[in-house]
């Protein structure tokens, strides 16, 4: 089919699950209480994408409380229980994380319960996202390794292990999200990539990263107005990834300031292009859904496309995150009478 749709990964967490309209919400409840509530929202969470026309649905990372930490708190080696304050992305915002004091190694299964629970109840194509190393160790405090490249690559083969446990659960897409990607462009280049194709290592389902300005919340908002008028950072990233075995790079389109242009730089990808923006309460219309497919169809194959969301849209308004679905959905079905 041509546009497949898909989101970038998470959706808002509905208000009885956990605090509205936070990055990092406190749950509303605990223990069988709070494992019932993230499978209710977690189907909540397929069957909204289903009726709004999204082809690649994912379990709205519902589950998680974060899109790393949800990742960190099945891993032994690391303490929680005296988080240390430190600024994520280049000090873009500050963060309480926990601390790497010890070995690193999965406690058992990650992501199983919300996995299998959205699998068994959906029959479209399923995609799962993870964190990809680099993020994950730009967003805790290292007081064991005392190397970024050798934790990166220790995380790496723990994220690898639940790779390849989701595609045994029956994940058709696994997709690792790397924002860091366009903060340390020279380590990203250098062994952030190399890092992310150990983390895929023998996958046979779909893979993609997920690289982008992050979040639409006012710290990310602005730092991006310091970038100026145009964003240029993925031009040091993208023959990296080209080169890498991963098959799909999933960014940012929509009210973007990336010249789309160096879109043509991913020509051996396909393009997750980002044609919602996860930044505005505004909803788009299907004819702008269509008019940014059409923009960056003249840098991109329109059978190499596939249109998403900009980002997660965990921190967004709920009936506006559902009704940019729709949106979604809707322009990618006239983008396929239109353009097919």
């Amino acid at each position: 089919m041509l546009f497949p749709t898909t989101i970038a990964g998470s959706l808002p967490k509905p208000e009885w699950l956990a605090e509205p309209n936070k990055l990092w919400p406190t749950w509303r409840s605990s223990g069988n209480e709070l494992a019932r509530a993230k499978r209710d929202a977690t189907l909540l969470a397929v069957k909204i994408q289903e009726d709004a026309g999204v082809d690649i649905v994912t379990e709205g990372e519902q589950a998680r409380q974060h899109f790393v930490h949800g990742f960190l708190e099945k891993v032994d080696g690391i303490d929680f229980a005296h988080k240390v304050e430190m600024g994520i992305r280049k000090d873009r915002y500050k963060a309480m994380v926990p601390q790497v004091i010890a070995p690193l190694q999965l406690k058992g299964r990650v992501h199983a319960f919300e996995a299998q629970a959205a699998r068994a109840h959906t029959k479209n194509k399923f995609k799962f996202t993870l964190p990809g190393p680099m993020t994950i160790i730009d967003t805790l405090s290292d007081s064991y390794y005392g190397d970024r490249v050798k934790m990166a690559f220790a995380f790496a083969e723990l994220l690898n292990q639940e790779a390849l446990a989701l595609q045994a659960d029956g994940v058709d897409m696994i997709q690792f999200d790397e924002p860091a990607f366009n903060v340390f462009m020279d380590e990203a280049a250098d062994w952030g990539v190399k890092a992310l194709e150990r983390a895929a290592q023998g996958l046979t389902c779909a893979t993609a990263v997920h690289i982008c300005y992050g979040y639409g919340i006012k710290a990310n908002t602005d730092w991006k107005e310091t970038l100026g008028s145009e964003w240029r950072q993925y031009e040091e990233i993208f023959p990296a990834i080209d080169a890498s075995p991963i098959q799909q790079v999933a960014i940012e389109c929509r009210n973007s300031r990336v010249p789309l242009e160096l879109l043509g730089l991913l020509k051996n990808k396909i393009v997750q292009a980002g044609v919602i923006d996860v930044a505005s309460d505004i909803v788009e219309t299907p004819e702008d859904v269509v008019a940014t497919i059409e923009a960056v169809m003249k840098h991109v194959p329109k059978d190499r496309i596939v249109p998403t969301t900009n980002c997660g849209m965990a921190p967004m308004q709920r009936d506006i995150a559902e009704a940019k679905l729709k949106a979604l959905g809707a322009g990618a079905k006239l983008a396929r009478e239109k353009l097919g």
